[in-house]
């Protein structure tokens, strides 16, 4: 009990996910738990916040705590700053190199079919969700990329193998689809009745970063 109590504490105020390695270093060499000991005092946590506001998720990084997805949109209001919205060009070159790693530059123009921006790489690299893994060994040795556990930790994923799969990329791509077309209708209920009270701000991003996530969906196929 008294385990779980400290892992608890190091997971709250840890501003980052941690690994069991990482927990058991905090400890006195002398001192130091069992890994064992220590994955079972989470799996207690796990369920102490199972039916809570709060959970501890495992993410590529470790063990963090953080909000269920089903009251973010509350704790989001908290904060002025909002997240940054990206192009569907660079979610798709995200979603290139996610499924088809490792992949050079070239590769990510053959499957899009168009050129790729330094500045998308730049700004794949400098959120640290992309790094050179290596170098193709052909004429020019151009740099290979992946993806980071940063990527997986944003992403909420603890390995690749949680990626959707293509077809469930497929159904995600109908149901951008199906919402558009409702946005499209309710943007027309709206010039035909200005007083009617909207709010279609969020939605509208909500399905440009589903539709740009996916739109790599066809050609990675």
């Amino acid at each position: 009990m008294e385990l779980k109590r400290i892992i608890e504490a190091l997971l709250f105020a840890s501003n980052k996910a941690m690994s069991v390695k990482q927990l058991q270093q905090v400890f006195p060499e002398l001192e130091q738990p069992e890994p064992a000991d220590i994955e079972a005092a989470v799996e207690l946590l796990v369920d102490d916040y199972a039916h809570r506001a709060i959970e501890l998720k495992k993410v590529a990084s470790g063990y963090r705590f953080q909000v269920k997805a089903d009251v973010s949109p509350w704790v989001g209001r908290l904060f002025e700053e909002k997240p940054p919205k990206y192009s569907r060009a660079l979610l798709e070159t995200l979603a290139i190199i996610a499924y088809r790693q490792p992949v050079t530059r070239g590769d990510i123009e053959d499957i899009r079919g168009v050129s790729v921006s330094s500045n998308i790489i730049k700004t794949l690299l400098e959120r640290e969700w992309v790094r050179v893994v290596a170098h193709k060994e052909i004429p020019g040795r151009p740099a290979l990329f992946g993806t980071t556990k940063q990527f997986l930790d944003y992403f909420n994923l603890a390995a690749l193998s949680e990626l959707p799969t293509l077809q469930e990329m497929a159904d995600l791509n109908s149901l951008a689809e199906h919402d558009q077309h409702l946005l499209q209708v309710n943007s027309e209920q709206q010039e035909a009745n200005p007083q009617q009270s909207t709010n279609n701000e969020a939605s509208t991003e909500a399905v440009e970063t589903q539709t740009g996530i996916v739109g790599a969906k066809s050609a990675i196929g």
